[in-house]
């Protein structure tokens, strides 16, 4: 596989966004434990990859034709 193709591209983004989800659990299990600042941005970080795999998912999907 291309180290630059969108399917790897799409890969890398869904095990940054398990691994985010992972981390946000964590946070919700101890609260206090990290700074709300940090924690908003990494909920931010998450939607818009979640944003981006939607999209690119979409382009790579083959179209059904009509």
């Amino acid at each position: 596989m291309d180290l630059h193709s969108p399917q790897r591209q799409l890969i890398e983004w869904q095990i940054e966004h398990a691994d985010l989800d992972a981390l946000i659990d964590q946070a919700a299990l101890m609260p206090g434990h990290m700074d709300e600042l940090r924690l908003r941005r990494m909920k931010k970080r998450r939607l818009a990859l979640r944003d981006q795999m939607v999209s690119l998912q979409a382009q790579l999907t083959p179209k059904e034709p009509a």
